[in-house]
């Protein structure tokens, strides 16, 4: 089954552009879960799943990050 391809004609926006919009997004949403994530861990006594979580949440953070640099400097150009 042939996948479709988006480049920009429904959207309005180049792949590249909204695959980095969608990208960061993502990342910030789950940064937001996983401290839901934290706590409920934290609240049943398990510092290793929450330990896991935090460590999942900073790599996230990271990557909504890097990706809203590259944003930056891709809209502004």
């Amino acid at each position: 089954m042939a996948q479709l391809t988006e480049a920009g004609v429904i959207t309005g926006t180049a792949d590249k552009d909204y695959n980095l919009i969608w990208f960061t997004e993502t990342c910030l949403s789950n940064a937001l879960r996983l401290e839901t994530y934290i706590e409920d861990a934290r609240r049943a006594g398990d510092e290793e799943a929450a330990a896991f979580f935090a460590r999942a949440q900073t790599s996230s953070i990271r990557g909504a990050e890097e990706a809203k640099s590259l944003l930056r400097n891709r809209l502004v150009a």
